[in-house]
C-alpha cells in the first residue's frame, strides 16, 4: 500500500511537467462573462490563478474568450482590438499573463463574424473573423502578440448562424488556419477546433484538441448529455490530440455530487480542463475539487488515454484506462451513475483486465482502501461518480471489445449519416452495455477497426464477433492488414444479437482487428469476444518457491488445470498462484 501512495506522490509532483502535453488546463472567460470583458478583468484572473495555487498543479493558461474585438480595417486589413474594453490592445495583456508564468490564450472564428456578433448583439465582432485574412491574423495573434492557444469557434462559416449567410467547408477552414498558424514559424500554438459536434476524423491531423459536442451551460442535463455523447468517442483520442467536452461549470450553480461528477469524468476522460467560474470568488469547494492531484493526474498521464466503456451495472456505466505504463497493472476506473436514483453497481476486476489481489485508492477522497478479490461493489448516489487507481497482481488480456469502443474511418457528426452513409454509435438496451455501431458498410472508409488488440505472447485466437441483422449481410475480416475471411451472417432481427464465431492469429504486441464492407451494407456491431486457444506457459510472481502445484492463473486469466506443475521465472512478475 505504502508502495501504491508513494507512486501517487511522484505523480503529483510530475503534473506540471505533463500538463505541457497532455489536455489543455487553465481558466476562460466565456462561461461566467460571454463578451463582457475586458483588460483588468483578465489581469484579475490571471492574478487569482496564481494566488489560489491552481497555477501550481498544471493550470497555466488564461484564455481571453470573444468580446475583444472592435472591427477591423478592410483597407489594411488590421484587426482594431475593442476602445474601452482593451484600450492598450491585446499585446500587453499577453505580456502581463506571461510574466505569471502563465501562457495566453485568444479566440476568433474560422468565418468572417463571430458568436458573440450573432448571439450577444456586438456589432462589433463583424468581419474579424479569419476568413480572407488566415495568415495576417496567425501572424497577429501568434508572432506579434505571443499567445500560445486559440480557440476558433465556426458561427461565421455556418450559415444559420451569421448574419452574412456563409456556409463554408470546415475542413476546408480550419486546415488553412492550422497551416497559417504553421507558417508563423510557432510549433507550440495550441489549436483549438470549436465546430461544436465531432467535425470528422481529419480534424486529429489539424487541431490539438476539438469539441465533440454543442455549448455547455451551468446545469446537470448538460453535463449527463455531453457525457452520453463522449462515452463512445475514446478512439478518436489518441497521440497528444483530445476530445474536447467544452469548458467546467465547476463551482456556479450544480450540486456537490454533480461537481464531483463533472470534474472527475471529465479529468477520466481526458478532456481539456478549463475552469468557467470567476477565481476572484471561487468557493472552497469547489477549489479543492480543482486541486485535487490525483484527478488531474489521470488527467494528463502521459499516455495520454480517453478512458473506454467495459461494462454497465445496474445503469451505472463503468470505464477504464491505463496510467503509467501501457498494457500494466495500474488502471484508473470510474463508476458513474446518470441516473436521479442512487444505485448500487458491481465493477468485476476481469472487465478491468486486473486479477489476483487488487489494491484501491479512492481518488475523491484520496485515501487508500485495501485489498480486493474478484470485484467492487459501491453505491453510488443520483448524478454521481466514482473514481479509482487499482493496481493488481495480474494484467490479464482484454477478452471484450466493445463496439463503442472501436474507430470508424469515416465517422463525423457534421451531416446526416445515412446520406453520408458514414457508421454511428446508438444507445440501444439489447446490446451488451447499453451501446452498438451501426450504419457501417457501402465503402473501404466506413469501416469499424479495433485498434489497440494487445496479445501478451501471439497466437491463435477464437474470435467472436456479436451482431445484429434482420437480413443477410456480409463482414470482412482483417487482421493486422491481411485478409482473414468473410462472413455471412443475420441475427433474425434488428434488436436481436447473435454471434459468429472464427479463429484468428495475433502478433505479439498491438494489433489491429478491422471489420468492413466496401460494397454493401454491415450488420450492426455490439462487441468482439477475444480467448486463445492455445494456454501459455503458467507463471508465477513469487519467487519464494521453486515449484508448486494446484490452481493458477496465467496473463490472460485462464485457469491451469487441476495439480498443473507451475514453473517459477525468478525476477520476473507473470501470473500468480490463487
Amino acid at each position: 500500500m505504502k508502495k501504491l501512495l508513494i507512486l501517487c506522490c511522484i505523480t503529483m509532483m510530475q503534473i506540471s511537467l505533463m500538463a505541457q502535453n497532455g489536455p489543455t488546463m487553465g481558466w476562460s472567460s466565456w462561461n461566467t462573462y460571454g463578451v463582457n470583458i475586458s483588460d483588468a478583468l483578465i489581469r484579475r484572473q490571471a492574478d487569482a490563478m496564481v494566488s489560489t495555487g491552481l497555477n501550481a498543479l498544471g493550470y497555466d493558461h488564461i484564455n481571453i474568450d470573444d468580446g475583444f474585438f472592435g472591427g477591423r480595417n478592410t483597407t489594411t486589413g488590421e484587426l482594431i482590438i475593442h476602445p474601452t474594453r482593451f484600450p492598450n490592445g491585446l499585446k500587453p495583456i499577453a505580456d502581463y499573463i506571461h510574466s505569471k508564468g502563465l501562457k495566453a490564450g485568444i479566440y476568433s472564428d474560422a468565418g468572417a463574424n463571430t458568436c458573440g456578433n450573432m448571439y450577444n448583439g456586438d456589432n462589433l465582432s463583424v468581419n474579424v473573423g479569419f476568413y480572407k485574412y488566415d495568415q495576417h491574423d496567425a501572424d497577429y495573434y501568434f508572432k506579434e502578440c505571443g499567445f500560445d492557444f486559440i480557440k476558433v469557434d465556426f458561427c461565421g462559416g455556418d450559415a444559420p448562424q451569421n448574419t452574412q449567410h456563409l456556409a463554408l467547408d470546415p475542413q476546408e477552414r480550419y486546415t488553412a488556419i492550422s497551416n497559417a498558424i504553421k507558417a508563423t514559424g510557432r510549433d507550440d500554438v495550441r489549436l483549438n477546433v470549436c465546430r461544436w459536434d465531432y467535425p470528422g476524423t481529419w480534424v486529429h491531423d489539424v487541431a490539438f484538441s476539438w469539441r465533440t459536442t454543442h455549448d455547455i451551460w451551468d446545469g446537470w442535463a448538460s453535463v449527463k448529455g455531453i457525457l452520453a455523447e463522449n462515452l463512445y468517442m475514446s478512439a478518436y483520442c489518441y497521440d497528444g490530440h483530445f476530445n474536447d467536452m467544452d469548458m467546467l461549470e465547476v463551482g456556479r450553480s450544480m450540486t456537490t455530487e454533480e461537481d464531483k461528477t463533472h470534474f472527475g469524468m471529465w479529468c477520466i476522460m481526458n478532456s481539456p480542463l478549463l475552469i468557467g467560474c470567476d477565481l476572484t470568488s471561487i468557493k472552497n469547494t469547489a477549489l479543492a475539487l480543482l486541486k485535487n492531484e490525483e484527478l488531474i493526474a489521470v488527467n494528463q498521464d502521459n499516455l495520454y488515454q480517453q478512458a473506454y466503456v467495459v461494462g454497465l451495472s445496474n445503469g451505472c456505466h463503468i470505464l477504464v484506462k491505463d496510467v503509467e505504463t501501457l498494457n500494466g497493472t495500474k488502471r484508473a476506473f470510474a463508476v458513474y451513475n446518470p441516473n436521479d436514483a442512487a444505485k448500487k453497481a458491481t465493477v468485476l476486476f476481469a472487465d478491468l483486465c486486473l486479477g489476483g489481489t487488487v489494491k484501491l485508492r479512492d481518488l475523491f477522497q484520496r485515501k487508500d482502501l485495501g485489498e480486493f478479490t474478484e470485484k467492487l461493489e459501491v453505491t453510488v448516489p443520483a448524478h454521481g461518480t466514482r473514481i479509482y487507481m487499482a493496481e493488481g497482481e495480474i494484467r490479464k488480456e482484454r477478452v471484450r471489445y466493445e463496439a463503442e469502443t472501436a474507430y470508424i474511418s469515416d465517422y463525423q457528426e457534421l451531416k446526416n449519416n445515412i446520406v453520408e452513409q458514414t457508421g454511428i454509435y446508438e444507445y440501444v438496451d439489447y446490446c451488451s452495455s447499453g451501446l452498438k455501431a451501426g450504419w457501417l458498410g457501402c465503402s473501404e472508409q466506413n469501416d469499424l477497426q479495433f485498434r489497440n488488440v494487445y496479445s501478451s505472447s501471439g497466437g491463435e485466437y477464437t474470435m467472436t464477433i456479436a451482431f445484429i441483422s434482420g437480413e443477410n449481410r456480409n463482414i470482412r475480416i482483417d487482421v493486422n492488414g491481411k485478409r482473414i475471411n468473410t462472413l455471412n451472417v443475420n441475427s433474425g432481427g434488428w434488436q436481436t444479437v447473435s454471434t459468429r464465431s472464427l479463429k484468428i492469429t495475433l502478433q505479439k504486441g498491438i494489433n489491429t482487428i478491422r471489420l468492413s464492407n466496401a460494397t454493401g451494407w454491415m450488420p450492426d456491431i455490439d462487441y468482439i469476444d477475444l480467448l486463445p486457444v492455445t494456454p501459455t506457459e503458467i507463471q508465477v510472481v513469487s519467487e519464494a518457491y521453486q515449484y508448486e502445484t494446484g490452481p493458477a492463473y496465467d496473463l490472460a486469466g485462464r485457469r491451469a488445470k487441476p495439480n498443473t506443475e507451475i514453473r517459477i521465472q525468478r525476477g520476473k512478475k507473470f501470473a500468480i498462484r490463487k
